[in-house]
């Protein structure tokens, strides 16, 4: 089975190292991970708008190429899951695509949404948005919850999908 290792990982300082990890994790599970960094993009004479659709299709195709998504959902910049994450959870979905996930921060969305601006917080006791934690309960899953002191280097979470991953196909 070929994953694809979605989150906010990308950006962190060590993004080659974790990637890594995860793809070894995989392993050790018996799956496949496809990591966004895997891509060999040229951005020569590409302006930086022309670099960043280089890599949506880039993202989308591999994406198109997997069977599942673990996607790492710990808030990042603000109280919800980073927003290309978001993005590749729904593409997913929307392909029929295995859709499971993790958090690194126990809090509901609730908790981490409230007195932000004057607007209506969702209580639905989820992870986060809705539509997010749909997608993965549609799947067959639940977001796996973990509170990690450091949330972008703790890979219990993580772990624990690729398990729930390799016993859902064995």
């Amino acid at each position: 089975m070929r994953v694809y290792l979605a989150g906010p990982d990308v950006f962190h300082a060590e993004a080659v190292e974790i990637g890594a990890r995860k793809k070894a994790i995989c392993a050790r599970h018996g799956l496949t991970g496809v990591y966004p960094l895997d891509n060999d993009l040229s951005f020569e004479d590409l302006s930086p708008f022309d670099q960043g659709i280089a890599i949506f299709q880039a993202n989308t195709d591999l994406m198109r190429g997997c069977d599942a998504v673990i996607a790492n959902m710990t808030p990042y910049r603000g109280p919800s899951c980073d927003p290309g994450t978001a993005y590749e959870i729904g593409f997913m979905a929307g392909l029929g695509k295995t859709v499971t996930a993790y958090t690194n921060d126990p809090r509901r969305f609730t908790q981490r949404s409230e007195g932000i601006d004057d607007f209506a917080v969702e209580r639905f006791d989820m992870v986060d948005n809705l539509m997010l934690d749909g997608a993965v309960h549609m799947s067959g899953f639940q977001v796996v919850v973990h509170n990690a002191t450091d949330p972008f280097l703790d890979f219990r979470g993580f772990e624990a999908c690729c398990q729930a991953l390799s016993s859902s196909t064995g």
